[in-house]
């Protein structure tokens, strides 16, 4: 597919692996931000290519995974009233709270529906003046001008039946976050192609300064993220601290302004609890008080819900770097894409979803079964 294949190229990519192999001298710890990153590194290998001395951990940038079990479990109280309409991405349906998920619930009767857009969200709401039509307003910055547009529009149109229980997350704060956390091992960041789309890189420009750590913008086919992990590792044996754009034919430094301008209407920053990581001051978005009137945790009173992750999952780890998938005891075993324990493990973009899809708790048998029989 034109300009697709040229990003897959293998020639390509093995001319990008020696240079890397040329460049690096010492270890370094890499973080790839985004989860459709690590599913390509997955996918294709990339993070067994490349030379002993570079190791690649996963972050938090599967935005599925981050929603809190706080959120989940509000959301299930929500949904599950006979006066609400709940409408959510699909890949939300599956991720579990406390006692179920949303597919349980809709199965009990609740009236929970799969949209592709909270405008789809939006039209069920003017189609159903009687109830109460709710969209699940998750993600990163990436997802947040078309959760706002949803919201204005209802604002401006008078469609008083329509809510968003908004969950978005900041990936500059966590960035700040990880690197402040004694735990942390990261040295070098491939930043997040898609949220730069729509905010543009500026944000990262003063993290990098002040951690004096790399950060390269990268995309998310193979070479993509080959050439991000040489920028990154030319930076560190330099002794540099910049944020590159490897990713230029999509992101550009000041990123989507009209975009940009649309979300500072819509939503103000505060506080926000991520799933595993706990909670990251100025770290999301909430509705500015004039669209308050659309705030489902508002209207619902359902702010003062606390809940517990179960103590086998580990997922709060994986989503700092800390440790890997095939790490935790329950991976492959208790915890599957079936019978999910933490989000990580449901999401299309989780790090423990890629690592199962693509057989890496297979390999951990193997390598077990091997030391068995030595």
């Amino acid at each position: 597919m034109k300009y697709l294949d040229e990003y897959r190229n293998a020639m390509l990519a093995q001319k990008v692996l020696n240079e890397i192999r040329r460049v690096v001298t010492r270890s370094w710890v890499l973080m790839e931000v985004c989860g459709g990153q690590t599913h390509t590194i997955v996918k294709y290998g990339i993070d067994h290519m490349l030379p002993p001395e570079v190791e690649l951990v996963h972050g938090p940038g599967c935005p599925v995974c981050v929603t809190s079990l706080e959120m989940i479990d509000k959301a299930h109280a929500i949904a599950g009233r006979p006066d609400v309409i709940f409408t959510s991405f699909g890949d939300m349906l599956r991720v579990p709270g406390s006692e179920c998920d949303l597919l349980v619930l809709k199965s009990r009767g609740a009236d929970i529906r799969i949209v592709y857009s909270p405008i789809d969200a939006l039209r069920i709401a003017r189609a159903n003046p009687n109830k109460k039509v709710v969209f699940f307003a998750i993600g990163f910055e990436t997802t947040a001008p078309g959760n706002a547009m949803a919201v204005w529009q209802a604002h401006k149109q008078g469609i008083k039946n329509f809510f968003v229980l908004v969950s978005h997350v900041l990936v500059p704060p966590a960035i700040a976050s990880i690197l402040q956390s004694p735990l942390n091992r990261v040295e070098g960041f491939l930043g997040p192609g898609h949220v730069c789309t729509v905010m543009g890189y500026r944000e990262y420009e003063p993290i990098a300064q002040r951690f004096r750590v790399p950060i390269v913008i990268t995309g998310f086919e193979p070479l993509d993220i080959l050439e991000g992990v040489l920028l990154t590792v030319r930076q560190l044996e330099l002794g540099k601290s910049e944020v590159e754009n490897q990713y230029p034919r999509v992101v550009k430094r000041e990123g989507n302004l009209m975009a940009q301008d649309l979300i500072n209407k819509v939503f103000e920053i505060g506080d926000r609890k991520w799933r595993g990581v706990g909670s990251i001051p100025k770290s999301g978005y909430k509705l500015c008080y004039e669209f308050r009137d659309h705030d489902a945790e508002r209207i619902f009173e359902v702010e003062e819900i606390d809940t517990k992750e179960p103590d086998i999952c580990i997922s709060g780890l994986v989503l700092r770097g800390v440790k890997k998938p095939h790490d935790c005891p329950a991976f492959g075993k208790q915890c599957t894409p079936e019978h999910p324990l933490g989000a990580t493990m449901v999401s299309a973009e989780g790090a423990c979803a890629a690592y199962y899809s693509y057989g890496r708790h297979l390999q951990q048998e193997r390598v077990v079964e091997q030391v068995r029989n030595h």
